[in-house]
């Protein structure tokens, strides 16, 4: 991750077409782009136990949410995706956003900010 002013830090998984990735460093929070399957080698190997936020936008990959939950309680979960959540890993995230209805500069404004 590269270095921000204010160490705030993120993990964004899956393809980013909408840009929330980019929008996040607009705030201010150093990205880690995980190209790969989100397994939990990847998200500890990515920095999950001492990132802020980590950003799925691959509903495909919600099986990481539980994974990225067990490493540290401390993370703020974000979907930032079209598609419709399982129900297994509802109850796990801190926030759920269409592409659709908030653009990735909004939601990286209000997600920035989260601790």
């Amino acid at each position: 991750m590269s270095s921000n002013t204010d160490g705030r830090t993120a993990i964004v998984a899956g393809p980013d077409e909408d840009g929330i990735g980019a929008a996040l460093e607009d705030e201010g929070v150093a990205v880690t782009r995980l190209e790969e399957v989100a397994t939990r080698p990847a998200l500890e190997e990515a920095g999950v136990g001492s990132a802020d936020l980590f950003v799925l936008t691959d509903v495909a990959q919600a099986t990481s949410i539980p994974i990225a939950r067990d490493l540290t309680d401390e993370l703020r979960i974000v979907v930032y995706a079209t598609d419709t959540l399982p129900e297994f890993v509802r109850g796990q995230l801190d926030l759920a956003v269409d592409p659709r209805i908030a653009d990735a500069n909004v939601v990286a404004e209000e997600i920035a900010g989260i601790r």
